[in-house]
């Protein structure tokens, strides 16, 4: 659980980051951009959450 707050808390700060470097001389945030990359974060951590607990419940195990 610690991993996916630390993970969605970077890609937050990174996403704030890029929103505010591309609204440009309006200094304004970029909701689409900012919005989009946290968009997508959130829906590769969905993703493997979804691929470690199928993992689990098959009993596979990555083997590393």
């Amino acid at each position: 659980m610690t991993r996916i707050i630390l993970s969605l808390t970077m890609f937050a700060v990174l996403s704030i980051g890029v929103g505010f470097l591309l609204a440009g001389d309006d200094e304004t945030f970029d909701w689409r951009v900012g919005g989009g990359l946290f968009a997508i974060a959130l829906a590769g951590e969905a993703i493997r959450y979804r691929i470690r607990r199928s993992r689990a419940r098959s009993g596979q195990s990555s083997g590393i």
